[in-house]
């Protein structure tokens, strides 16, 4: 479905075609990435949860290295729509892989779905990303086109939390589990992580092009040292959060992230571009050892059956944290923007307001990751009679 979205996006005639191209390379991603924590999760069983999440999620720390300036170099040298098929060879490969190498599915599976749970949830998720991305336009939370969505999601969410908790078994997503403190927590600290990290990642790339004057593959190299402080840092976070706990490794990570950020905050058009890229690197450094330890500590002590719905869970957090996070920080960014409009000095000023919120986002995160568990290589609890549980497939 990925690789199907991704032709038809390069072929789109329209924005309102790629718009609803994007939609079918959203619901291939949306199918492929919750399978697959869940299906590593399941193997790791408990164990060394940090070094296999370091490992894992390598892909996603390449990304903010390799990404912006793959896509400098294709909207520099050939059309937009060379991004959508760079993406070919890498799921052909994928579904060559997937074909050969995973276990196939067992034949006499019989998923029952909760269809009402689907009804509710997913509608409410659309609407509020819907509010939060309709807010970073001029009027921001206020447009009525931003307002309308969020109340109607939030209000389907919360109806949706209602049925998921009067029903034990077989519901999409079981909600119950957010009384397992180590879920919950971990499922606050993403949304803000999420908040801070997506937030950031926003602000950085407009920093180099608005304030100091790069064009498009300038920015993607001038926030690669992001990509490479993380992948620093993978290693000894993976190993780490096994040994001392997630707790202490995602604490110092948020401090890391929030110290690091400062800078960004307090830059001219002046600032020397070495000092903030070297500054990056110490972000992505700070990045990695809040992501790999979160997501660990998300499924510390659960069953076989309670791991599907906490991938969920934690992957909402992150998704709807993240476009808390953007859509905050543009209506903040442009809300400055208008009142210092004309030179690059005071659009600098602009930036320097967001970036003192992001690290805001951060100091909450940094509060909230005291409440991690201490450890993420736990024994799972003891596992069910039954096999797992046909809605969770």
């Amino acid at each position: 479905m990925f690789l199907a979205g991704s032709i038809l996006c390069s072929v789109a005639w329209n924005a309102q075609n790629l718009i609803g191209f994007r939609v079918v390379q959203g619901l291939g991603g949306g199918l492929m990435l919750p399978r697959f924590s869940t299906m590593i999760m399941q193997a790791a069983s408990g164990r060394a949860l940090g070094r296999t999440m370091s490992i894992v999620t390598l892909p996603f720390v390449v990304g903010p290295i390799a990404g912006p300036v793959i896509g400098g170099l294709l909207l520099n040298r050939l059309d937009w729509r060379w991004l959508f098929w760079v993406n070919v060879p890498f799921f052909v490969v994928g579904f060559v892989l997937a074909r050969r190498m995973l276990d196939p599915d067992a034949p006499d599976a019989r998923p029952r779905v909760d269809t009402a749970g689907w009804l509710l949830l997913s509608p409410s998720l659309i609407a509020i990303l819907l509010g939060l991305t309709n807010s970073s336009q001029a009027g921001g939370f206020g447009r009525p086109d931003s307002l309308a969505p969020l109340l109607a999601g939030v209000l389907l969410l919360l109806i949706f939390t209602l049925h998921s908790v009067r029903r034990p078994t077989n519901a999409l997503v079981s909600v119950r589990l957010l009384t397992h403190r180590p879920l919950a927590s971990a499922a606050a600290s993403m949304f803000l992580s999420g908040a801070a990290l997506y937030g950031g990642m926003t602000l950085l790339p407009l920093y180099w092009q608005q304030v100091r004057g790069a064009d498009a593959l300038q920015a993607g190299l001038l926030v690669a040292p992001l990509g490479i402080g993380a992948l620093l840092s993978r290693p000894m976070a993976g190993g780490l959060s096994d040994k001392i706990g997630a707790r202490t490794v995602a604490f110092t990570g948020f401090g890391i992230v929030g110290l690091s950020t400062v800078p960004f905050a307090l830059a001219t058009t002046t600032t020397d571009k070495w000092f903030l890229m070297a500054v990056l690197v110490v972000r992505g450094f700070g990045l990695a050892a809040v992501s790999i330890p979160l997501q660990a500590a998300a499924f510390v002590g659960l069953r076989r059956d309670q791991i599907p719905h906490a991938g969920i869970i934690t992957r909402i957090a992150q998704q709807v944290g993240g476009a808390f996070g953007v859509a905050v920080l543009a209506v903040i960014l442009d809300t400055a923007l208008r009142r210092h409009a004309g030179s690059a000095d005071q659009r600098a000023h602009a930036f320097d307001q967001a970036f003192w919120w992001a690290v805001g986002f951060t100091g909450l995160s940094l509060v909230l990751s005291l409440l991690l568990p201490g450890r993420t290589s736990t024994e799972p609890a003891e596992q069910p009679e039954t096999a797992t549980s046909p809605a969770t497939v």
